[in-house]
């Protein structure tokens, strides 16, 4: 539930300052000087970047969640009983131990979402944000195609 706090929190700062700064793009523009003219261009351009950026963050943060819960749902989601520091975030040992299991449920069906769910969720523990992100797209992709 602090997540989602955090979530909305950021949200609405972000569109605050995608406002402000619109607004004041709006303002260059009308200057008529061609220097503020190409400044309030860029500050159109940005926000709608930041805009594009945090709708496709909050999608993926739902689709996970919705996948999340089929699994957990299935009895499928990995149990989570690796040492963790007091952050909660697991010893990169002790992930990277349990990695190749995951690794090897992906190379025996690689179309299976949820394969490809667990080795996201193993990447994440392992601390490879890249990879594991990848690897839940992945995940979801297949997923959609099943429906």
């Amino acid at each position: 539930m602090k997540g989602r706090i955090a979530v909305v929190v950021m949200a609405f700062l972000l569109v605050f300052y995608l406002v402000l700064v619109g607004w004041r793009a709006v303002l260059f523009v009308q200057s008529g000087d061609p220097v503020g003219i190409l400044i309030g261009i860029a500050l159109i351009v940005l926000p709608l970047i930041g805009a594009w950026a945090l709708v496709r963050e909050i999608n993926f943060g739902v689709r996970c969640e919705r996948l999340v819960k089929q699994l957990d749902a299935e009895g499928a989601l990995p149990v989570n009983d690796l040492p963790s520091r007091p952050s909660g975030r697991p010893y990169r040992e002790a992930a990277d131990a349990q990695f190749p299991k995951y690794q090897e449920a992906v190379d025996a069906a690689p179309k299976d979402w949820r394969a490809w769910f667990r080795l996201g969720l193993a990447y994440d523990a392992s601390g490879d944000r890249r990879r594991a992100r990848a690897a839940l797209r992945t995940a979801m992709s297949l997923e959609k195609s099943a429906a």
